[in-house]
């Protein structure tokens, strides 16, 4: 009798941790520990996530460079905090690259494609690039570099995401055979992350697919299915309760799935606050973005940005 007990107690433990509140990760873009340490070290604060780019995580072919991370991880480590990796290969600004030059030629068909970027609401309409993760020889490269980052950062740093699915790139190149190609080319690449980071949370951001609209061709049910098969999370880059286009793709299913994923993690960007509450007629609150995160989303984790005077307001919630 005792060993069932046990059992349904673990069962119903596991199953528990789901709703219990997220916990606090600061979101700091690109910086490094070091520009943050009195925000960081807040009790609150559990851990950071930060961006890392291909191009600066590979300045040249097969020539790695992990120095940021490496310098990262030490400083969290002296404070007992964690660290989530955000490996990017998307950027939101033209005059910003983020592969290395040699994925720029004819060989990996010049590596990265012109998209456009919203930056939130009322903002302007900004541009930027995406990897060419369609194209196979792209993939091998970047699926190498998550190799040998496993090999340096398995089971040290807590987590580590790959970023949205979303890409707007021009309609001519969204073809059937495209969507499907994309779609896989997105499992590929977190399954990858899985191989080599056995003993970290692992995390694909899903917010939008380029040639879907809910649902419509069950690519993005297709996505959070293998999420759920491979014992891998899912995560969201921003905060937009009740926003018809998130509503209409990929919240319903992080609501549906919340309490069988391995982790669910959500961010909270700057451009988050510009967007109007529909059901106050109001910008969103801390308060409001909290409560959607935790009780509509699942979430576990929050990577939250640290505008003030926002920045006050997170802390007393947390």
């Amino acid at each position: 009798m005792k060993k069932i007990i046990c059992i349904i107690i673990f069962v119903f433990g596991v199953s528990l941790g789901y709703t219990k509140d997220p916990e606090l990760y600061l979101f700091l873009d690109g910086d490094s520990v070091k520009e943050h340490l009195n925000d960081i070290n807040h009790p609150q604060v559990k851990g950071v996530q930060i961006i890392y780019s291909w191009r600066k995580l590979e300045p040249s072919k097969d020539n790695y460079n992990f120095s940021d991370i490496e310098s990262d991880y030490k400083e969290l480590s002296k404070l007992n905090k964690k660290l989530f990796i955000q490996l990017q290969d998307k950027t939101f600004e033209i005059n910003r690259i983020p592969v290395p030059d040699y994925l720029r030629t004819k060989e990996y068909d010049y590596g990265i494609q012109e998209q456009v970027d919203f930056a939130g609401e009322g903002q302007p309409i900004g541009a930027g690039w995406v990897t060419k993760q369609w194209n196979t020889k792209v993939r091998e490269r970047f699926q190498k570099l998550i190799y040998q980052l496993g090999k340096k950062f398995n089971g040290k740093v807590e987590g580590i995401n790959l970023p949205e699915t979303s890409v707007d790139i021009e309609e001519k190149y969204i073809t059937e055979d495209f969507c499907s190609t994309y779609v896989d080319s997105v499992i590929s690449n977190i399954k990858a992350v899985k191989k080599a980071f056995p003993d970290s949370y692992i995390v694909q951001y899903i917010n939008f697919l380029p040639c879907e609209w809910n649902n419509d061709h069950g690519y993005m049910e297709k996505i959070f299915n293998m999420a759920l098969e491979s014992n891998i999370g899912v995560g969201n880059p921003d905060t937009v309760p009740y926003r018809k286009g998130q509503m209409k793709n990929s919240y319903p299913f992080f609501n549906k799935y919340k309490s069988k994923l391995d982790i669910v993690t959500i961010a909270v960007q700057e451009p988050d606050y510009t967007y109007t509450n529909p059901k106050t007629n109001r910008k969103f609150t801390v308060k409001e973005l909290y409560n959607f995160n935790k009780d509509y989303i699942g979430a576990n984790i929050i990577f939250w940005n640290i505008k003030k005077p926002q920045f006050d307001e997170v802390l007393e919630i947390f």
